[in-house]
């Protein structure tokens, strides 16, 4: 196992200078997958019965402990809705704005750092294919130099040059999987928080 694994970083090292920066988005995207994951799952939480709650205050004419209440539940759903409560006694169309504006601000959060995924998904391979490039250059300034057309010399040189490609595949083709599982991921809590601002509006207007 050992040697398997010292076998991979010599594969790895020769790839050339262009696999550092190969490395350096592959473990950016791996930072920024796992980060966006953990932070997306923990807005997603949300505390049952959380509209039943703040309607039972409301009912009270308790608009303080609404507020109090939203802030400690201390989601993005409950921000947005306290962004509603906030602007009660007013038209609805300036609550529901109010709430579209906070709703606008909660989303660029969650969406934070996942246009770098989008353009390491592009940039990686591209990187990858600049290596392959470069390595078959130098390949051919070599034969031309030495004279030498040993297929050996050319067959480990494209060998070598190669790994840059798959490489920069690799890490493409997972900042791509991550960025696309994430906006998944977004896309279904933006449904639950419009859902949850027209409740709240519905159960105003009741």
């Amino acid at each position: 196992m050992e040697n398997q694994s010292l076998s991979l970083l010599d594969m790895l090292g020769k790839g050339g200078i262009i696999m550092i920066p190969i490395g350096l988005l592959s473990v950016l995207s791996i930072y920024f997958i796992i980060e966006r994951f953990v932070y997306i799952r923990n807005a997603g939480k949300h505390e049952n019965n959380f509209l039943h709650n703040l309607k039972d205050l409301l009912a009270k004419g308790d608009v303080k402990a609404s507020i109090a209440y939203c802030q400690r539940v201390n989601s993005p759903i409950s921000r947005v809705v306290e962004k509603g409560v906030m602007r009660l006694g007013k038209p609805i169309k300036d609550i529901e704005s109010a709430m579209e504006s906070m709703a606008s601000l909660e989303m660029s959060k969650l969406e934070k750092n996942l246009t770098f995924l989008g353009i390491t998904a592009g940039i990686a391979p591209m990187l990858g294919f600049i290596g392959t490039i470069l390595g078959v250059i130098k390949i051919f300034y070599d034969i031309s130099v030495s004279n030498n057309f040993d297929i050996s010399v050319i067959a480990n040189g494209l060998y070598q040059k190669m790994i840059t490609s798959c490489a920069g595949l690799i890490v493409g083709v997972m900042a791509y999987v991550g960025y696309h599982i994430l906006n998944s991921m977004i896309d279904r809590f933006s449904h639950r928080m419009e859902q949850t601002a027209v409740d709240f509006v519905d159960m105003l207007d009741s």
